[in-house]
């Protein structure tokens, strides 16, 4: 279990963050996990947040 300090911490964290919620399919999912391991070596969010980064990044030169 979390020490009251540890909560505390994790708490002041989470108020400067937002969280997505993306549900997907299964299969769906494990294509992305596939990518990411190749790309990110396994972390579905790095590879996620990447894409998107990306993409932001092409769609704001446009």
């Amino acid at each position: 279990m979390a020490s009251e300090a540890q909560l505390r911490a994790n708490e002041k964290y989470l108020k400067n963050k937002k969280t997505m919620v993306t549900r997907l399919d299964p299969e769906e999912y494990e294509k992305i996990q596939e990518a990411a391991k190749k790309v990110t070596g396994g972390s579905v969010q790095a590879y996620v947040l990447l894409s998107i980064r990306e993409r932001m990044e092409k769609d704001l030169r446009e």
